[in-house]
């Protein structure tokens, strides 16, 4: 259970970060068609480049529960751990009763590295068993039982924001038979909007 406490703190820690303090990232969302209450109601963060967020951690947790659940990585040659997330805009993914299990992150200034990272996989986050955003998505109203199924997390906050709330996402992978069967559960007309 302390793995859920771990990632609430991270999500609050660094949303509340991106809403009092950065706005390039908030004028890199708003350029999206992302606006202030959607970022809330995703519980959007951003981690700085310089992050120091593993000590306050530490006051809580202990360096097994932490490192449990993939959020930091040991740099050897200093013997210290950096937040995998930094320098990125960060997305929670949460499971299905809405608890926060892993992150996406998208990097927004350019630099030599993946636009896109997920959570390393961990005991309770096994990506292809998971849907981005299902939790929203099953209780909007929706009386065609249509879901639209986009591949990454800002198609479906782009398609939230403007309206479109019965939308998932396969989190950039190809689609598992896990999540067909997850969406199936919940929706009769999956219509698929991949990218090409």
């Amino acid at each position: 259970q302390s793995y859920k406490n771990i990632f609430r703190d991270f999500t609050k820690h660094y949303h509340e970060l991106l809403l009092n303090e950065n706005s390039y990232p908030i004028e890199y969302l708003k350029k999206r068609g992302i606006n202030k209450d959607i970022i809330h109601e995703f519980q959007i963060g951003y981690v700085d480049e310089n992050s120091e967020y593993y000590g306050q951690l530490l006051k809580k947790y202990n360096e097994k529960e932490i490192s449990e659940t993939g959020l930091f990585y040991k740099n050897e040659k200093y013997n210290k751990y950096v937040n995998r997330f930094h320098s990125r805009i960060i997305f929670p993914i949460k499971n299905i009763v809405g608890d926060v299990i892993a992150f996406g992150g998208r990097i927004i200034k350019e630099k030599k590295t993946a636009k896109y990272i997920n959570s390393p996989e961990t005991e309770f986050y096994k990506k292809g068993r998971h849907v981005f955003n299902l939790d929203k998505a099953k209780s909007a109203p929706n009386k065609e039982q249509e879901v639209i199924i986009v591949e990454g997390y800002m198609d479906v906050i782009s398609l939230y924001a403007a309206g479109i709330k019965n939308v998932v996402s396969n989190s950039g992978i190809a689609l598992t038979d896990n999540q067909i069967s997850l969406i199936w559960k919940f929706f009769s007309n999956p219509i698929i909007c991949l990218d090409g």
